[in-house]
């Protein structure tokens, strides 16, 4: 099968064999499968993502120096199964599935494996128990968008949000994006959100905040206290890069909840001191539950996550490296999805 590969710190577009269904897994088709920003640090700061997770014990580790297939937003066709599955969904349904394959003792991070491909590939093998079936009328492109909008429910449901809270929401990106579907879905108000590019603060507004600003031109903890005063905000960290949360932490109001879901690679410095007498209250969160990710995919095909205006590029396999340089310009693209069908 084809696949866009990511080798030697580039994306190479590749042959390699095809993937076996074991026990348990099912045989899938790639229909489409977003690129994240984490795919992006992964080609630049691969070696930093594979020593954080050694030392957090992750239990299987991408080796940087052999070939990975990456891509863990995705959605799928079911074509076969391996032994001993309950073939749940016949052959043919379209389907979403949390990315992790379990192996005993392996347990594997799709998109971030050496061993098995992610949805950069034209076929995948996926846990059969961990299916989901997209139901009919839902675009596989606006399915695939269960993944990273599933990282805005779970930042939202970590930080406790109800609707007396209101929100401030650092970064527009696609994280970003998710956190202020997510603060909607819980009637969280004002939601006040800041990016320096224009075109993600007008995707934040179609998302649903209140208030859409340019770092450049203010603060956004200033932006929020005209419009709130009653509690300390919910503030949430979607840039990952060093010295956001050090800034956040300098000008959040005491008893500020702060969430990090941006994801940074390299090493980060804060003041303790200063949180301490704020009494500040830092989270840090990852991916989404299993509840979470199906909740997600109902709130996308009901439409009350509207996932559409995300999608700014549609590509085959020969153009992603392509894309993986338009992605790192912030006015041009919010989420490029890949068809491995287009030649």
């Amino acid at each position: 099968m084809r696949a866009a590969v990511m080798r030697d710190e580039k994306i190479v577009v590749d042959t390699v064999p095809d993937p076996e269904p074991r026990t348990g897994e099912a045989l899938v088709r790639t229909l489409a499968c977003g690129i994240c920003g984490s795919d992006l640090h992964a080609l630049k700061h691969a070696d930093l993502m594979a020593e954080a997770n050694r030392e957090a014990g992750v239990p299987s580790v991408m080796d940087p120096h052999r070939d990975i297939i990456m891509g863990h937003e995705f959605c799928v066709e079911v074509l076969d199964y391996g032994s001993d599955t309950a073939h749940r969904l016949p052959a043919g349904t379209r389907a979403v599935c949390v990315p992790i394959l379990v192996r005993p003792p392996a347990i594997y991070a799709l998109g971030y494996s050496n061993d098995v491909p992610g949805g950069y590939a034209e076929r995948m093998v996926l846990a059969e128990p961990l299916l989901l079936p997209v139901p009919d009328g839902l675009a596989a492109e606006k399915a695939a968008l269960t993944e990273p909008m599933a990282v805005g429910v779970h930042a939202v449901a970590k930080s406790g949000a109800t609707e007396r809270d209101s929100a401030i929401v650092i970064g527009c990106g696609p994280v970003g994006l998710a956190v202020i579907a997510a603060l909607r879905l819980r009637n969280v108000e004002p939601i006040i959100a800041a990016d320096f590019s224009p075109m993600r603060r007008k995707l934040a507004q179609l998302q649903g905040a209140h208030v859409v600003m340019d770092p450049s031109e203010g603060s956004a903890f200033t932006a929020w206290s005209e419009q709130s005063r009653t509690r300390p905000p919910l503030v949430f960290e979607c840039v990952g890069v060093p010295g956001v949360v050090q800034s956040i932490i300098k000008e959040a109001p005491p008893q500020t909840r702060i969430t990090v879901v941006g994801v940074s690679m390299e090493e980060d410095r804060f003041k303790p001191m200063i949180a301490i007498v704020k009494e500040l209250s830092l989270q840090f969160c990852l991916g989404y539950s299993v509840e979470e990710f199906a909740q997600t995919l109902a709130a996308i095909a009901d439409g009350t996550i509207d996932v559409e205006p995300m999608i700014t590029g549609r590509v085959g396999l020969d153009a992603v490296a392509d894309a993986f340089n338009e992605l790192a310009q912030p006015d041009r693209h919010a989420k490029i999805l890949i068809d491995p069908s287009v030649l």
